[in-house]
């Protein structure tokens, strides 16, 4: 009988793990680790009856025998493109990401952010029934309160421009996030236009 295999995804500190490919044959399951589109690291535990196995290298793969068993192997991209054309086609896009910068102290977009905002525009479009997550910044002029408040205010300005032009309005969350995360890394109360923006991540 195939004994029961446990699979637990792990990734330091953050929500998102990469992608796994299961793959099931006599006499063995495979559990193929694939990258992150965004890079970052991601790890998975399988867990049977004779133990447990780590993977938390791109294309590590757990391999799980008929009695439970475990060993470790690797891949290459080129295998598992071979091996798993169809699977590999499901995947969901990458995640794609803009900025665009504010005047200072307002929720008004720079002239040149407005020129770029139609080419983010038709790539959102592009990706119909995705989410789009507005994240506004500020720079570290003025107190944390004020900055969270304009933060979300600009997140919130992108938001409108977007459902002006036909997205549905559930689809966008708009956050803010003050001056918590600095492009630019600087002193408070130092003027720093690229700290003043909205991240738009189209998903």
């Amino acid at each position: 009988m195939t004994q029961p295999t446990r699979i637990r995804q792990r990734l330091a500190g953050l929500a998102l793990t990469g992608i796994v490919l299961l793959t099931a044959c006599a006499p063995a399951t495979r559990v193929t680790l694939l990258p992150q589109s965004s890079g970052k690291a991601s790890a998975v535990e399988v867990t049977t009856s004779q133990g447990t196995q780590r993977i938390d290298q791109p294309y590590q793969v757990a391999k799980v025998g008929r009695s439970g068993d475990l060993s470790l192997d690797v891949t290459t991209a080129e295998a598992v493109r071979k091996r798993h054309p169809r699977l590999l086609a499901l995947q969901p896009l990458a995640p794609e990401r803009y900025t665009l910068e504010f005047d200072p102290g307002s929720s008004t977009l720079t002239a040149d952010s407005l020129s770029r905002l139609e080419a983010v525009i038709r790539n959102a479009q592009s990706r119909a029934g995705g989410e789009i997550i507005v994240t506004g910044h500020t720079d570290r002029q003025g107190t944390l309160e004020a900055n969270d408040a304009l933060s979300l205010e600009r997140a919130q300005a992108v938001r409108a421009l977007l459902i002006e032009r036909g997205f549905n309005a559930e689809r966008i969350e708009a956050v803010g996030r003050g001056e918590r995360e600095p492009l630019v890394p600087t002193d408070d109360e130092v003027d720093e236009p690229r700290n003043r923006r909205a991240d738009i991540e189209v998903r």
